[in-house]
């Protein structure tokens, strides 16, 4: 069954940022490097997985989305001899041991349309699926269109489709989820315009259970938060709402509205955790959350993996979030930009990172500094970068001359 596969390798050629990335992928992915060094772009090669076996997508308009631009788009500026991209998975089934793989190779052609050069579906050995073939030669076009999105071929590998059509990203936005209108029509929102209707959408058991629980941990976050439950107005719009302790003994109602942006964060965050599917995609979670929140945000990612299963893999930049001493140098990757693109590297097999953990630090204490800009602390100095400070030019003697100009025009006008 879907829900039973684990992706536990990727390999990435010509992605974006990546000329070549080989890992080894386990049930949490901690990406950690500077600003543009890619880690949105290595989890958008899990939601390219996503888009290509949506019914309704496909490959073409994976590649050709605004997100990504196009193959031109897609493929790494140090590309040199090899200019197709590619992405591979390996994935496992843990009830089967069954062992899969999905390899996709694509390229542009002269009217810089996408094709796809290779694709292969193997299951324990035996290749399933192997492109191009006979048809292909026949019908070039066919080479536009993925088997893993064509029902009428992904029969023997179905479930593999249904995995990665399950492949989730979020990065809520609270004030998203505020406007009720935005949900209308949406289904998988990445900022969670339709987080709502998902709520409202949950057979009642399942919802009224995963609430509790998302209660209990939110006690520790928002002390005075008692109860939260689903509640329409008179529309029959879905809403949260929320009582918290109040000087009335009954206490107060609010809804998301007036809940703070980390309420709303956390909550959208522990919900899609507890949905069963493949891996769960986030990015810098610790936004609008205070330091100690973020602390434990690892731990109760554990725990909603341990009742869902599913992954999660997030992209982050806390200090704070990196200090849980139980994310596993094997959990963690390094994202360290080069002039061959962005190498990726497993903190465990960094060789000073492990004596540096021995000697009491934390992987914040050796990540952060490996990963960030070289030169940050010059941003300070940020006045002094400005145009009207360039060297050899001070701003009294730029205004003299600039007035000059000006009484020239004057007297030329006349």
């Amino acid at each position: 069954m879907s829900k039973d596969l684990r992706v536990r390798r990727l390999r990435l050629r010509n992605w974006k940022n990546f000329l070549q990335v080989d890992v080894e992928i386990h049930d949490r992915l901690f990406l950690v490097g500077a600003n543009a060094s890619g880690k949105s772009n290595f989890l958008d090669a899990f939601r390219f997985l996503r888009d290509i076996a949506q019914s309704g997508s496909g490959f073409r308009e994976a590649v050709l989305h605004p997100r990504r631009g196009g193959v031109s788009g897609i493929r790494c500026l140090a590309a040199r001899r090899y200019p197709d991209v590619e992405i591979a998975v390996d994935l496992e089934d843990k009830t089967s041991v069954a062992k899969w793989s999905y390899k996709i190779v694509f390229h542009q052609d002269s009217q810089r349309r996408p094709r796809i050069r290779r694709e292969s579906v193997v299951r324990d050995g035996q290749t399933l699926v192997a492109r191009p073939n006979d048809d292909d030669a026949a019908d070039p076009e066919r080479l536009t269109q993925t088997y893993l999105e064509q029902v009428n071929v992904n029969q023997a590998f179905r479930h593999l489709a249904v995995f990665f059509g399950s492949i989730r990203y979020l990065h809520l936005v609270p004030q998203f989820v505020r406007e009720a209108d935005r949900s209308v029509g949406r289904t998988n929102d990445p900022f969670g315009g339709d987080f709502l209707e998902q709520i409202a959408d949950t057979r009642e058991r399942t919802r009224t259970a995963r609430l509790a629980r998302i209660q209990r941990a939110l006690r520790v976050a928002v002390p005075q938060l008692k109860q939260i439950e689903l509640w329409r107005d008179a529309r029959g719009a879905p809403h949260l709402r929320g009582q918290y302790w109040h000087w009335r003994r009954q206490g107060a109602w609010q809804n998301e509205e007036q809940f703070s942006d980390g309420t709303l964060r956390l909550m959208g965050l522990l919900w899609a955790a507890m949905d069963k599917g493949g891996p769960l995609l986030l990015e810098e979670p610790e936004l609008s959350l205070h330091p100690e929140i973020v602390r434990v945000l690892p731990q109760m990612l554990a725990r909603a993996q341990g009742r869902s299963g599913r992954q999660a893999f997030v992209s982050t930049h806390s200090a704070d979030l990196l200090r849980d001493d139980g994310i596993g140098l094997d959990e963690a990757m390094l994202l360290i930009p080069g002039a061959d693109g962005t190498d990726v590297v497993p903190a465990g097999s960094n060789f000073d990172v492990r004596p540096s953990l021995d000697g009491g630090l934390s992987l914040a204490d050796v990540a952060i500094p490996k990963t960030g800009p070289e030169n940050a602390v010059q941003l300070a100095t940020f006045k002094d970068m400005l145009p009207c400070q360039l060297p050899g030019r001070s701003p009294r003697l730029r205004g003299q001359s600039g007035r000059a100009k000006d009484r020239r025009r004057n007297t030329e006008g006349r």
